[in-house]
């Protein structure tokens, strides 16, 4: 932003640290924040011509946003990059009202765009059970493999997310039956955790050459920190390729997985729910959608179809 702008700059700062702090948004959310609300300032300061400070931001009409979202048109962003821009601007727009007084009623009335519902692709059972094998043998050291395949297992077996298993600290372990998890927005949630999981855990400890404390990672990288993120999806993609799995067949798939089988076995959807710490039931509600998808392309592959 130009110096003239610094007043819009500053608000924007003040929101995004009230997100962080109040909100426990996560950082990767913060980041996308940031993006689509300086993005927004950035297109009406051209679109207005002139700095977008608190009287400016307060006089928004409707006009500015549809021009605002027909350029995130022209640029190509898909209708759901659309909606999320759109609920950060209104989260912003919010914000100013009770925060500064700044009350600017087309923002918060703007449309959001539809996107095309999108279904999870979970793993199959056999699948997920081989991609854990390839894991638990892939790799030249030993600890190393036990590690990827108890994390696997762990986001398999429990529904945990992968930021989720890579947090926890060494005082977790043993594990026990239930772990209490803090999910996004610090939303807790309880657990279970699979005997396959908890001696999973166990034999990757056994073989973890560091001497850790309780406060240190569970699961550690090669030189003692804690493990990152991509070193999962590395491991993953190779079982993927040496299994000839889909692209889809990713760590978060995992957690999917979990999910459709408890359903497919009977589950109760506000048990998973409660059990993958997803704050509305219409979230959980997605993997019924699955199962009926998955019913029908049994149906068109087995039913005979009668001739014409």
């Amino acid at each position: 932003m130009t110096e003239a702008s610094a007043g819009a700059a500053d608000l924007l700062r003040r929101w995004l640290a009230s997100m962080s702090g109040a909100r426990a948004a996560s950082p990767h959310t913060i980041t996308g924040y940031r993006r689509d609300v300086a993005g927004y300032l950035g297109f009406l300061a051209g679109h207005r011509g002139g700095p977008m400070g608190r009287q400016a931001l307060g006089a928004i009409n409707p006009r500015d946003m549809r021009a605002w979202q027909a350029r995130l048109r022209a640029d190509g962003l898909s209708a759901r990059s659309a909606a999320r821009a759109l609920s950060a601007v209104k989260s912003f727009h919010r914000w100013l009202g009770e925060a500064e007084g700044v009350e600017a009623a087309a923002p918060l009335a703007a449309r959001t765009p539809k996107a095309p519902r999108r279904l999870p692709r979970p793993v199959a059972a056999d699948a997920a059970r081989a991609m854990i094998s390839h894991a638990a043998d892939s790799h030249p050291e030993p600890w190393i493999a036990a590690r990827d395949a108890a994390v696997l297992t762990l986001l398999w077996g429990a529904g945990l997310r992968v930021s989720e298993a890579l947090a926890l600290n060494r005082a977790d372990a043993p594990l026990p039956e239930t772990l209490r998890i803090s999910g996004k927005g610090g939303k807790e949630r309880i657990a279970p955790v699979l005997p396959a999981a908890r001696a999973a855990v166990e034999e990757y400890l056994r073989l973890l050459p560091y001497e850790t404390g309780p406060e240190d990672p569970l699961f550690l990288g090669a030189r003692g920190k804690r493990l990152d993120q991509r070193l999962v999806r590395l491991a993953m993609a190779r079982a993927r390729a040496a299994l000839g799995l889909p692209a889809t067949a990713t760590p978060h798939a995992l957690r999917h997985s979990f999910a459709t089988h408890l359903l497919e076995a009977g589950g109760d959807l506000r048990a998973i729910q409660a059990l993958l710490g997803h704050a509305s039931l219409a979230t959980t509600q997605v993997y019924t959608s699955v199962d009926q998808a998955r019913l029908m392309a049994v149906y068109e592959a087995a039913h005979p179809r009668r001739e014409a």
